[in-house]
């Protein structure tokens, strides 16, 4: 007969390999699947049943279209008519296909509303590095610290093949964006009657295996550094963010800074996390709704629901296109739907539900994850009461010519006071998004910013 002291240790020790397997590396067979029933990137390879998702084959060709002197990529799918639009009227046809918040979207603008829907295309891929570092994280990369933290992960994608809702999410933050990126983008908060000031942002992040100092055998706890400065309007002219991005935040917590131009001052910026206020979004947006999310992911438990078919923003080549103005696309409530482009894909879809005695403005959120590209395609979040209170849409538009399934525009959409934000449009910018490029750590220095925030 086994006694009480010897019981208790065998739970103890049981309870610990469970703990174990939760953050544990997957099988040698189970990586084996990559490349064959799976992508590179752990999607399914294979269509769906009904033939309205297609096989992935590989993405779309590095050479099928043309990249212009301004840095827009023509669109292979310029000719395509939507297949059928959903709308308010229809709505009930379709939406076993659609998440709470877009439904809520009908309803809260049931005349101007709705959602083309085009022939579905698996356009996302990478380079072949990144498959090769997804690969080895498959087998190696572990989740420490309750989930907060990775140990052994390298490039893009530590867990290609998910066990649990956290998981995902990591895929999410880590995603391959060419490893380095500068841009010029405008956002904008427009009033319920659709009048909006933009906001000219220039921004910058390169991950750690980008910057020129970087040392593989000690790559430290920095996953990238992010720099973003306010052109116009001029009374936001100056300001500046930094942001070194740590992979285990509570461990170590994310690492801000803000330069103010009118008091001429650098100081620590603790707020830049979670649902601190995010600068120049007049309360349309919180740190973390950045790039749909981002940040420590202590403050929720997570909870991975399972695929579904959902129609998502994809292939948003007509969104970015520079014959637009930025009044073409802002209106009032939404953006123009007549500019955004909907496909049939499979979706991860994982529910965040905050933890007993942790704050956050949001209770819950539902990412919806685009199984191609690891990037969160909607969200919803909800209030303390249980209400959904905002969603978000992220319009991916695949940057063929370097292989980066990129965010393009990201909307969020204030279900109760009708207001949103729309960031990441640079139709009417004309200098292209450089990616690729090394940085020194120099560059993401505290002293840095003054120079850099200079009017």
């Amino acid at each position: 007969m086994i006694n009480t002291s010897t019981r208790a240790r065998l739970f103890a020790l049981s309870f610990s390999l469970a703990c174990q397997s939760t953050f544990a590396a997957v099988s040698p067979e189970q990586v084996g699947q990559l490349g064959s029933s799976l992508t590179p990137l752990g999607a399914e390879m294979a269509g769906n049943a009904a033939g309205t998702i297609p096989a992935w084959t590989g993405g779309l060709p590095k050479d099928v279209g043309t990249l212009s002197a301004t840095g827009f990529l023509s669109n292979p799918f310029g000719n395509e008519k939507p297949l059928f639009t959903i709308t308010a009227q229809n709505l009930a046809q379709y939406q076993d296909h659609l998440t709470p918040g877009q439904v809520a979207m009908f309803k809260r603008y049931p005349d101007t509303y709705k959602i083309p829907v085009y022939t579905t295309h698996r356009t996302a891929n990478a380079p072949d590095a990144v498959y090769q570092a997804a690969r080895e994280n498959a087998a190696r990369t572990l989740m420490v610290d309750g989930g907060n933290g990775l140990e052994n992960f390298s490039t893009a994608v530590p867990f290609p093949i998910p066990q649990n809702g956290l998981e995902v999410v990591w895929n999410h933050i880590t995603r391959y964006r060419g490893g380095s990126a500068r841009r010029t983008h405008v956002q904008a908060t427009p009033l319920a009657n659709g009048d909006f000031v933009p906001v000219y942002f220039k921004q910058q992040f390169t991950f750690r295996d980008r910057v020129t100092d970087y040392d593989p055998a000690h790559p430290g706890n920095v996953l990238f550094y992010y720099k973003q400065l306010v052109t116009a309007p001029a009374r936001q002219a100056g300001d500046v963010i930094l942001v070194h991005e740590t992979l285990n935040q509570v461990q170590e917590p994310r690492m801000a800074w803000i330069y103010n131009a009118g008091q001429r001052r650098v100081r620590r910026a603790p707020q830049v996390a979670y649902d601190g206020p995010y600068p120049a979004s007049e309360g349309q947006r919180v740190a973390d709704n950045q790039d749909m999310y981002n940040g420590a992911p202590d403050r929720y438990d997570w909870k991975l629901v399972g695929k579904r078919e959902i129609y998502i923003p994809y292939n948003s080549f007509k969104l970015d296109a520079p014959d637009l103005k930025y009044t073409d696309i802002v209106k009032p409530g939404h953006i123009n739907a007549d500019l955004t482009r909907y496909e049939l894909h499979r979706v991860w879809q994982v529910e965040a539900t905050l933890k007993p005695g942790e704050r956050h403005i949001y209770a819950k959120r539902v990412f919806f994850v685009d199984e191609d590209s690891w990037q969160i395609a909607l969200a919803d979040h909800y209030d303390a009461r249980g209400t959904l209170w905002r969603t978000a849409e992220g319009h991916l538009e695949p940057m063929y010519d370097r292989q980066i399934a990129w965010l393009g525009t990201e909307t969020l959409y204030d279900l109760v006071s009708g207001r949103y934000l729309v960031a990441g449009m640079r139709n009417e910018e004309k200098q292209p998004i450089e990616f690729g490029f090394t940085s020194s750590t120099a560059e993401y220095t505290a002293a840095a910013l003054r120079s850099t925030g200079i009017r």
